[in-house]
């Protein structure tokens, strides 16, 4: 598919300064890290430094894993640091520059061919056991022939909106395999219906992920092609941001200042939550997350699509152990029990998506909350004919990361034309094509 990519910037050594304390919720100060002579103890007892971002939910029941890995294995505790999204790649990247990473971290898809590339990912296998994982979810995680990152979900791509919202301005629901012109004629259809402060969705003129998704739709494939060619198709690019051009000039979505404030999950900043747009993009795994900040409000609904499927699915997230940890082989012994132990999947249940390993997710379907059946009913919508997931070429990560970035906030704020905002990225993309 393509690199989900967000805030990579890979710091330089010299801006360490003493940058880090732990991440922000529930971490404490990161004393031995796996660079830093967090070696086993000579009574054989281990400290393991483990990172990951997520919501609420997933920090509870990834503590909760700890602490039952630790009642099974009383030599090994844990010094977790976790956070939201934001900054998490820049904290973790400033650890890894100075051989500081933790001993375990979490990380998205579209980071690890380059996090392979600069060596920084400490190969898993014959340690990890994958014999119940599907190979088309271990492909991601694999470079050299070797495996140095292990799926730990699969999850599909669609949209989620606020269903009292829609149904209060008489506007009917949307149904699995609604269309990129349905979206845009329901969203015509609010303008005048919202009260003020409201608004369809959030600009997403400039998203790469929802532009991706519509540039699918038209059977285009990727932006960047898995050799490394930039793959925009114009058409299909000026199409998707005139389209935005005339719902921010008819106020149908929010202004570029408030665009920009929304913050996945935040209480008060998530724009949905807020109750300032009715829909938003959104990963199956994600609805609890949300439901558990306004209960029964959503609901999930597959990614529009044209002649072709717009969504995918992918694996969710991985982990991978540093290359530099002096505990390796305790961090391995982990990752094997957190993929494979019926008990941690008992408790993980789908916040990182539906496990990876086959007998626990089917065990899990059985007796899913209500919640969680939401979230896998967009990914059994999305299965059938969803487009496939491949990590993307390595090398682009400042072209997703910063320069896509610089083009949609231009867009946003009218800065920038669609047409020069095409010229733009196809500048900027001759930077990195091979």
């Amino acid at each position: 598919m393509l690199k989900w990519k967000r805030s990579l910037h890979v710091l330089l050594v010299g801006a360490l300064a003493g940058s880090l304390a732990a991440c922000s919720s529930g971490a404490g100060t990161n004393t031995g890290g796996s660079g830093s002579g967090a070696a086993a103890a000579g009574d054989g007892k281990v400290k393991l430094r483990i990172m990951w971002w997520g919501s609420a939910e997933r920090h509870d029941a990834t503590k909760a894993v700890l602490d039952l890995y630790t009642k099974q294995h009383p030599n090994v505790t844990f010094e977790p640091e976790f956070s939201g999204m934001d900054g998490y790649l820049d904290k973790l990247s400033t650890q890894a520059a100075s051989n500081n990473a933790p001993d375990i971290f979490q990380l998205d898809p579209g980071w690890i061919s380059d996090w392979a590339a600069r060596s920084q990912l400490a190969p898993l296998t014959p340690e990890v056991d994958l014999a119940k994982v599907d190979p088309k979810v271990l492909s991601g995680g694999q470079a050299g022939g070797k495996q140095v990152a292990v799926p730990l979900g699969s999850v599909a791509y669609g949209m989620i909106y606020d269903k009292a919202a829609l149904d209060k301005v008489g506007i009917a629901a949307p149904k699995d395999g609604w269309t990129w012109d349905d979206f845009f004629a329901m969203a015509k259809e609010t303008k005048g219906k919202l009260p003020k402060g409201q608004y369809f969705t959030k600009d997403f003129a400039g998203d790469y992920f929802a532009y991706s998704a519509y540039q699918y739709s038209k059977g285009k494939g990727t932006i960047i092609t898995n050799d490394g060619k930039f793959n925009l198709d114009r058409e299909s690019f000026l199409e998707w941001t005139n389209q935005f051009a005339e719902l921010r000039k008819e106020g149908i979505v929010p202004p570029a200042d408030l665009n920009a404030s929304d913050k996945e999950f935040d209480p008060t900043m998530d724009l949905m939550v807020s109750g300032k747009i009715i829909f938003r993009l959104s990963f199956s795994n994600n609805y609890g997350a949300w439901d558990s900040l306004k209960k029964g409000a959503y609901a999930l609904v597959t990614m529009p699509r044209g002649k072709e499927a717009g969504g995918w699915l992918k694996p969710s997230m991985f982990f991978g152990v540093s290359a530099h940890s002096k505990n390796a082989e305790e961090a391995k012994k982990f990752v094997n029990w957190f993929v494979n132990d019926p008990e941690a999947g008992k408790i993980l249940k789908t916040v990182r998506g539906l496990p990876v390993n086959k007998d626990i997710a089917a065990s899990l379907e059985s007796v899913m909350s209500e919640t969680d059946k939401i979230g896998l009913a967009l990914l059994h919508a999305t299965q059938k004919d969803g487009q496939t997931y491949t990590p993307g070429a390595k090398g682009w990560t400042n072209f997703i990361d910063k320069d896509w970035p610089l083009v949609r906030d231009q867009l946003s704020f009218g800065k920038l034309s669609p047409e020069a905002a095409f010229d733009q990225l196809k500048k900027s993309a001759q930077n990195y094509e091979k």
